[in-house]
């Protein structure tokens, strides 16, 4: 009986031990695979911490439900509002692109076409104009073929000839006037040609604006050809003791050109521009 129970007690322990033995292999199997899960848990999660952080959340995709249409500037999440950032530019009113503006130009366009077209048919092209013709002249010439509207008479000063454009009130005096082709206009005969370009407006700012301008320019010429060593004093002088007093002078030149330009004021109109020239 003594042999059986020790035995008996012998095979127990065994058991036991094999029992401890088998759960310790249990536990670290469960420990590894616990621990296992975990590690690849965490990467996964970091990695969608990175993918999510590279979205925008304020992109239309991800509005939530619980957006407000009436208040824009708040989104709310998870029941929170959460204010969105304005720029300087929010508190401007946006322009509105709208078809009407975009037509309204093309109608300008063609208008200002049709006007530059109809300025054509009423202007005519004048050469071999000589250099002593003046403009009002030119323009005495052409008045009898109807209302002259402007004329530009162009070239160089020093030129024997140069051209000139006349504009008329209407197209019929444009027509008249083209019969005086070969009139004698000074020492030489004048062509007339229909004109292909029409006559550049003058810049309004440029005109004078009131009785004082007007009187002050006509009391006015301007020089060219005159020599940089020549003073501002010595040109004032040159004036007065040809043609009268001079109240105002300006004298300008640069560094391109040989020779400056003046504009000399008179306190008289009545000076002497004959004398002037072949001076």
């Amino acid at each position: 009986m003594a042999a059986v129970a020790e035995i008996t007690s012998e095979a127990a322990v065994a058991s036991n031990n094999t029992t401890t033995a088998a759960n310790k292999n249990d536990n670290n199997n469960n420990l590894d695979s616990e621990t296992k899960p975990a590690s690849e848990s965490e990467f996964t999660v970091q990695k969608l911490v990175d993918m999510f952080t590279k979205l925008n959340p304020l992109a239309k995709e991800f509005f939530p439900s619980s957006y407000s249409k009436n208040n824009p500037n708040e989104l709310h999440f998870n029941n929170f509002a959460v204010p969105v950032k304005q720029s300087a530019n929010d508190n401007f009113p946006k322009r509105k692109r709208n078809n009407f503006n975009q037509g309204r130009r093309k109608l300008n366009g063609r208008a200002y076409r049709a006007q530059q077209e109809d300025s054509i048919r009423r202007t005519v092209y004048v050469s071999d104009i000589d250099q002593h013709v003046t403009e009002e002249r030119l323009a005495g010439l052409f008045s009898g073929c109807g209302q002259v509207v402007d004329c530009r008479v162009c070239g160089d000063p020093h030129s024997v000839l140069r051209f000139a454009f006349v504009e008329f009130a209407d197209e019929q005096g444009a027509r008249a006037a083209l019969n005086l082709g070969g009139t004698m206009l000074g020492y030489y005969p004048v062509r007339v040609l229909p004109s292909k370009t029409a006559i550049l407006p003058v810049n309004p700012t440029f005109l004078p604006r009131s009785e004082d301008e007007r009187e002050m320019c006509t009391r006015t010429v301007y020089c060219t050809n005159i020599d940089k060593k020549v003073s501002q004093v010595e040109v004032k002088n040159f004036f007065e003791s040809i043609c009268g007093e001079v109240t105002r002078l300006r004298l300008l030149g640069d560094q391109v050109h040989s020779t400056r330009i003046a504009f000399v004021e008179f306190a008289m109109v009545s000076y002497d521009v004959d004398v002037i020239e072949n001076s």
